[in-house]
């Protein structure tokens, strides 16, 4: 029998959210440190970081009746962590602070703290919690570049998914003609 509803909704398990719950992590702790209260930039941060983390979980949640939703919503959670990173990099420009080239020394180090699964803030608390700004916005800059190619290679899964598989209505229809052909 076709299954009409797929298998959804176990998001702490993506790997994209794992980095996504980082990012919003050291976003939350990186404006309570480095901005000012009462910045914008900081409720502007705090919901761009939220929103790449929740739409990850509410598309998650929304797919097994809606492949459409679930690749919007990730869509939705790639474009504001696009948003959050430009958010870091003017940071750094209008402060005059370097954004580390891909391959400099330090940026390959955060991307091979990054390599550790499940992915957890406590593998960058202590850089969070001690590095100046500079070091810590860069880590951001880092972490959301690997969050957003995770969420990149879903949403290209999530098509291929669509593709194969099709939406609600299709399985809806497979499986009743499937019922109709074994009652007769």
């Amino acid at each position: 029998m076709t299954s009409i509803i797929l298998p959804h909704g176990d998001y702490r398990n993506l790997l994209s959210y794992q980095k996504a719950l980082v990012v919003y992590d050291l976003t939350f702790r990186f404006c309570a440190r480095f901005l000012t209260r009462g910045d914008r930039t900081i409720d502007q941060m705090v919901q761009a970081a939220r929103s790449g983390k929740q739409n990850i979980v509410e598309g998650s949640k929304a797919a097994g009746t809606s492949k459409e939703m679930e690749i919007k919503l990730t869509n939705v959670a790639r474009a504001s962590l696009e948003e959050l990173l430009e958010d870091y990099r003017d940071y750094l420009r209008v402060r005059d602070l370097e954004i580390w080239a891909k391959d400099s020394p330090e940026a390959r180090y955060v991307r091979k703290l990054g390599n550790t699964t499940p992915a957890d803030f406590a593998t960058y608390r202590p850089f969070v919690e001690t590095r100046p700004a500079q070091v810590v916005a860069n880590m951001a800059l880092c972490l959301i570049h690997q969050t957003n190619y995770l969420l990149d290679r879903q949403i290209q899964s999530l098509e291929r998914d669509f593709l194969k598989d099709g939406g609600l209505r299709e399985r809806m229809t497979r499986a009743r003609v499937e019922a109709r052909k074994e009652k007769s």
